[in-house]
């Protein structure tokens, strides 16, 4: 090469060289400790912000003070230590998201731990952002629209007195032990072919039986349209904090593409035992049952993002199961009074009922559903418009009659149809109940076909009354699938169905 061309390329170089300027923020860590650490020279950093460490763990920014930040720490803190670089990312933290998220089993980050694979994201560039912060004002008022689409949770009891809307957020407490997971376990297997997405967000839960549950939707067919995200027993507090958030923002995802969301915060007792643990280590003062003084926003800006959107503004909808443990059924606690007061309903489940074999054992009495009738079929609306008052008669007159042996007629007959009624809404986990089939058998119960059938044949009636009217009333259920409720002729039908049937089963 020339000696020319050597000049002429030097000076090519030097005009196309341009200084980039690249700025970071860095700061030190003083100390760290518990999954927390302390950290100087981040002056200007924001709250939520996400920090790296040197050794490659990530940290948020969650207390800004004078002279230090509280960083809570994402993973394991114990390759950390003092004197340590901590740089800014000058981002909120935020979660990967895509359609391919569907199936898999992810941790509070987004990265998936189930041995599958990495996550792809999405190729077209119309389907929204690849990343989701994790904390989101959620929408208001105007963007919103009332309630009055079903979610069908197969589950008799819930389904025909405190029913569930698209949108609602409906608590789920109970003791240790009374199956408020198998309620969701139940309600997200019923939404196969219902145009529902599900999120299960495990907090704090045992890896063993994160494994059992991913393996029971699995065999029911669930996993296609479900997202598993989890922190588990073994991991850090920051961990448990961070996953609701994160299911939270896996769900507006979908919610954005204007779908259908159903999202189980499994539980949020644990999420506030986890935040009390950290803010009592960032020192944060304590309040009541050592909780700190904002534990109360800590679950009220979770659930208010489940909402129904109208479709001005994209429609959608993310309806939330939150469930709380309480203590020997105090439902007055500091925890459970909380989530009670951001919620639109709570299903109670009662130690006492589960022990005497009614499961699911719902408390008929202290469940409630604010949307109520709004969120049901017409037909259903119909059948079991009085349950819940003749359940709560019945309640009152079993325990009157244990006293009073003279009993008039009109009495003895609620009770053996309220005895009934409690054998109705007995059922099995894992085997949710198709809404037609739920109609057919309220109405042979409020219509009064089965006072004179013996109780302890109920559950084998109620069976064999489903397969016979699915032969004999095609028309009554064509009608409850297509329009929602039944007219004179599939009545009729239905009625010589079940007065065929009933002659029968009594031979």
């Amino acid at each position: 090469m020339s000696h020319n061309s050597i000049v002429e390329n030097l000076k090519k170089e030097i005009e196309n060289f341009s200084l980039q300027l690249k700025v970071e923020k860095v700061g030190q860590v003083m100390e760290v400790f518990d999954g927390i650490a302390k950290v100087s020279g981040l002056s200007d950093i924001k709250s939520s912000e996400m920090v790296t460490f040197s050794a490659g763990q990530i940290g948020v920014a969650l207390n800004l003070e004078e002279d230090a930040v509280g960083i809570i720490i994402l993973g394991d803190f114990s390759k950390i230590k003092e004197g340590d670089e901590v740089k800014a990312t000058g981002k909120i933290l935020e979660i990967p998201v895509s359609d391919n998220i569907l199936g898999r089993v992810v941790n509070a980050m987004g990265a998936p731990i189930d041995g599958k694979g990495i996550i792809k994201a999405n190729l077209s560039k119309d389907s929204g952002p690849s990343a989701y912060p994790i904390e989101k004002v959620a929408p208001g008022v105007v963007t919103r629209q009332s309630v009055d689409q079903p979610v069908s949770t197969g589950i008799k009891a819930i389904d025909s007195i405190i029913p569930v809307g698209r949108g609602q957020r409906e608590l789920i407490i109970g003791d240790r032990q009374t199956g408020k997971t198998a309620i969701a376990i139940d309600a997200i297997l019923n939404q196969k072919g219902q145009n529902m997405i599900c999120v299960y967000v495990s907090i704090g839960q045992k890896d063993s039986k994160l494994r059992k549950l991913e393996a029971r939707l699995e065999a029911g067919g669930a996993m296609a349209y479900t997202v598993i995200v989890s922190a588990g027993a073994s991991e850090p507090a920051a961990m448990s904090y961070v996953a609701p958030y994160a299911g939270v923002s896996v769900a507006e995802y979908f919610m954005d593409q204007g779908k259908d969301v159903l999202i189980i915060y499994d539980d949020l007792s644990k999420h506030a035992v986890a935040y009390r643990e950290i803010s009592l280590l960032l020192r944060r003062p304590p309040g009541r049952e050592a909780y700190p003084g904002d534990v109360f926003y800590l679950h009220s800006r979770l659930l208010e993002r489940a909402c129904r959107r109208n479709a001005k503004y994209g429609g959608g909808s993310i309806t939330a199961f939150p469930i709380i443990e309480t203590q020997a059924g105090d439902i007055s606690a500091y925890i459970p009074t909380n989530v009670i007061s951001i919620t639109d309903g709570q299903i109670f489940l009662e130690t006492d009922l589960f022990y005497k074999g009614i499961r699911p054992a719902v408390n008929v009495g202290s469940s409630v559903s604010r949307v109520g009738s709004a969120a049901q079929i017409k037909a259903m609306k119909k059948v079991a418009g009085t349950l819940k008052l003749d359940l709560a008669q019945f309640r009152e007159l079993e325990a009157f009659s244990q006293f009073g042996s003279d009993l008039d007629d009109s009495t003895k007959r609620q009770l053996e149809r309220g005895k009934r009624s409690v054998e109705i809404l007995k059922q099995l986990q894992y085997a949710p109940v198709k809404i037609e089939h739920q109609v057919v058998t309220f109405y042979a119960l409020t219509k009064g076909f089965m006072d004179d059938v013996p109780v302890e044949k109920i559950k084998e009636f109620e069976a064999g009354l489903i397969e016979y009217s699915e032969r004999y009333a095609k028309i009554f259920y064509k009608e409850i699938q297509d329009t929602k409720m039944w007219t004179d002729k599939g009545e009729e039908q239905l009625k010589k169905a079940i007065a065929d049937f009933k002659s029968s089963f009594a031979k």
